[in-house]
């Protein structure tokens, strides 16, 4: 935020020295330099109404100053010094301890999101540990094939054949003989 070649702290500051500097180019079209009583009177004015109070006016105010101290028939008495309105060592430091704790509280609120975002990590870590360890259990609980249990499976498989088969030939024996009997009765 710059304006007359300094940069200010805040957008308010700047936008008064953007029209300190209006005044300024105001007074400057205005003010004849071949008449140092009228320079005086637009100086200690705006001494005393307190027109300029940002760095910018203050340094068109030294500058009018010079003009004046300069000029033998101006008393030195008549020229008043320049005001300054800040107090430059209290303000300093306020701004030092607001920037001090602006930086503190923006890195508490970093650490306290990272112990946020820690937290959730090792929440959903566990999920995830829990959900795997979920899926091993009932793929070895499952009667389907899988990693774990195929060649179980394959031989329960082949074992229900295998017992199936035998129960068939069982009832084909069976009816084999019923039939056997059946035909011997018949053909006596």
């Amino acid at each position: 935020m710059e304006t007359g070649g300094f940069a200010f702290y805040t957008e308010k500051d700047k936008k008064l020295a953007e029209a300190e500097q209006r005044k300024i180019d105001y007074l400057e079209a205005r003010v004849d330099y071949t008449r140092p009583e009228s320079i005086l009177n637009v100086y200690n004015k705006s001494i005393k109404e307190q027109i300029f109070k940002t760095p910018v006016g203050l340094l068109y105010l030294k500058k009018l100053q010079d003009f004046l101290l300069r000029q033998p028939q101006i008393d030195r008495e008549r020229i008043a010094p320049i005001p300054l309105y800040d107090t430059y060592a209290e303000e300093r430091e306020q701004r030092r301890q607001e920037t001090g704790e602006r930086n503190r509280k923006r890195e508490a609120e970093r650490r306290e999101a990272a112990a946020v975002r820690f937290r959730i990590s090792v929440i959903l870590n566990i999920l995830l540990v829990l959900a795997v360890c979920a899926m091993f259990l009932i793929s070895l609980n499952s009667d389907q094939p899988n990693i774990f249990n195929y060649e179980q499976a394959l031989l329960n498989r082949y074992a229900d054949w295998e017992q199936e088969l035998t129960e068939r030939e069982q009832a084909v024996r069976d009816k084999e003989r019923e039939l056997d009997l059946d035909s011997l009765e018949n053909m006596q």
